[in-house]
């Protein structure tokens, strides 16, 4: 079955296996426990910080991600999430669409951060 949601917290519940895109594009695939303890994409990263919590830290300020989602008609070149990304490096993720890396069995990541791009480009 797949099921498609923002729903992080339905996500949690009933997943085994995410997928995480953002605009329409596929950044982060593991299974739901790397993808709550251990994100590797910046924005799934960014997206987790998002959450409200109970507990000690149920008071603290929430973080929200940075900058605009881009409009889906001029999507930005090289990596979407760009624009809004605190990893930002120029002249490569504004120009080079990031390769599907694969991290480990059933693990994958679209980031110039783990493609050697940054290092070699």
């Amino acid at each position: 079955i797949m099921l498609i949601t923002h729903d992080l917290g339905v996500i949690a519940e009933m997943a085994d296996d995410v997928a995480v895109m953002y605009l329409g594009r596929v950044v982060e695939t593991a299974d739901v426990d790397s993808i709550f303890h251990d994100p590797k994409h910046p924005y799934t990263q960014a997206l987790l910080r998002s959450i409200p919590t109970v507990g000690r830290r149920a008071r603290q300020r929430l973080d929200s991600i940075e900058g605009m989602v881009p409009d889906p008609f001029t999507r930005p070149s090289g990596c979407y999430f760009h624009p809004r990304c605190r990893f930002f490096m120029p002249g490569v993720c504004d120009e080079v669409t990031p390769a599907s890396v694969l991290l480990s069995p059933g693990r994958t990541v679209s980031c110039h951060l783990y493609d050697g791009a940054a290092r070699n480009g």
